[in-house]
């Protein structure tokens, strides 16, 4: 194991331990030898970004992978007509900026703070040197990639198939299940915009706000702003099973 040290955010006066990352890329890290772990702690930087910092866009050549430690990251892919689209947000420990590099391709998507986020950057030539000589860190990664693919499959049905109040309910009960809720045991942990919301359910902001409001004025959820609260969770649910 390398020696005790402290890595620094890069905008912040605050340290984060070498524990700290330890235990933050437990996953990871139980997986490996000494000398692996040795050469992933050596290299990988820490990264502290700010609301609607960009941690990569669009067409940028994939160089690290990102682990979330703190905050959300959202990933996001600007359409033709200029409406962005939101694909999914990453809590932690959520890794991200892998596949397109292990296609060989640039990235078609942008990654952005969606509130203050810290992110562990581990360079992917280091990664990928691991991974040729560790068969089991090579199956996390297939797994992990094969779980999301089957996520974005049936996301990709829904949303090309569900109306309007199908897909914004199952986007309610997806935040729900992902990122759980408040102390009240009723509101929503993660505050989306309304275009974030009708991105992430595929419509217009304006659908968004008018199916929203009548999800409030039908008693299935309240709103405080960009607070859900929810009310009627079967409701909600037979609305996203039948579209």
């Amino acid at each position: 194991m390398c020696r005790r040290t402290h890595f620094r955010l890069s905008m912040a006066k605050k340290e984060i331990s070498l524990e700290q990352v330890v235990y933050t890329l437990s996953m990871i890290v139980e997986l490996l030898t000494e000398d692996e772990k040795r050469l992933l702690l050596e290299n990988l930087k820490i990264q502290q970004l700010r609301k609607n910092e960009l941690a990569y866009k669009d067409g940028d050549l994939p160089r690290d992978m990102l682990c979330v430690v703190t905050g959300k990251l959202k990933i996001f892919k600007d359409g033709v007509s200029g409406r962005s689209q939101l694909i999914r947000v990453l809590k932690p420990v959520s890794f991200t900026g892998h596949r397109a590099y292990f296609a060989d391709e640039i990235h078609h998507t942008s990654a952005a703070a969606l509130e203050a986020t810290t992110i562990i950057r581990i360079p992917l030539n280091i990664l990928t040197q691991i991974i040729q000589q560790n068969a089991k860190l090579a199956w996390f990664f297939i797994k992990d990639l094969s779980v999301r693919l089957g996520t974005a499959n049936e996301r990709t049905v829904s949303l090309t198939q569900k109306h309007v109040r199908g897909r914004l309910a199952e986007a309610i009960l997806f935040l729900r299940d992902t990122y759980g809720l408040e102390e009240d045991g009723c509101t929503l942990s993660i505050y989306l915009s309304r275009e974030d919301m009708a991105n992430m359910s595929n419509m217009t902001t304006s659908n968004a706000i008018r199916t929203l409001s009548a999800f409030a004025q039908e008693k299935l959820i309240a709103i405080d702003g960009r607070k859900i609260k929810l009310i009627n969770v079967p409701e909600l649910e037979k609305i996203n099973k039948f579209g």
